[in-house]
């Protein structure tokens, strides 16, 4: 072995130092910040939460529907459950929102937005039974692991503020949409994909 390998180093080529200052000063790819822009992490943090909120509230809209297109006993159920968990996820973060003496209020999350339109789209490409609750869970476990980034980014925003009772409310949401995430995975692995791949 090389001594070169042997410290850790690398045969890659480096980027020359000009090179360097060229990346770093090209202002084509700079972004200005909106006027409402976070100044610091409790801004950032806030806002967050009201995206998140908007997007737990509009899942209150699709989950029934969801269920109802749902041919499996177990997913269906899976599916309503969560609907009543997301209800009591909503008034934690209006508790939160309480906490840091801010009004409960959504702002549009676009990321759901376009994970809710997805899942629209998938019941139009599948054909009910087995492979339509297939495309429910894919599309189902895409929003719970878009709510456990964000949930997770949360509680650390929150305990880098020191908002203490602000991320214990909100690990209880990321556990919540863990299991979920769990339940969903279970079922897909010991009905559903089976069942499908028939």
């Amino acid at each position: 072995m090389k001594n070169s390998e042997k410290q850790g180093q690398t045969n890659a080529a480096q980027p020359k130092a000009s090179q360097s200052k060229d990346i770093k000063n090209n202002s084509k790819n700079i972004v200005a910040p909106a006027p409402d822009a976070a100044a610091d992490l409790k801004d950032f943090f806030i806002d967050s939460l009201k995206d998140i909120y908007w997007a737990e509230n509009a899942l209150l809209g699709a989950l029934p529907k969801m269920a109802d297109n749902a041919s499996a006993a177990g997913l269906s159920g899976a599916i309503l459950e969560h609907l009543s968990v997301t209800q009591n996820q909503v008034a934690r973060l209006e508790q939160v929102f309480d906490l840091l003496g801010e009004k409960a209020e959504g702002k549009k999350c676009e990321a759901m937005a376009g994970l809710l339109k997805e899942g629209d789209s998938i019941l139009l490409e599948t054909t009910p039974g087995a492979v339509r609750d297939a495309g429910i869970i894919a599309a189902s476990q895409k929003i719970e692991h878009y709510e456990i980034a964000t949930y997770g980014t949360l509680v650390a925003f929150a305990k880098a503020i020191g908002e203490n009772d602000a991320a214990k409310l909100l690990t209880q949401t990321l556990a919540e949409e863990k299991e979920a995430d769990c339940l969903l995975n279970d079922v897909a692995l010991n009905l559903v994909n089976i069942v499908a791949a028939e």
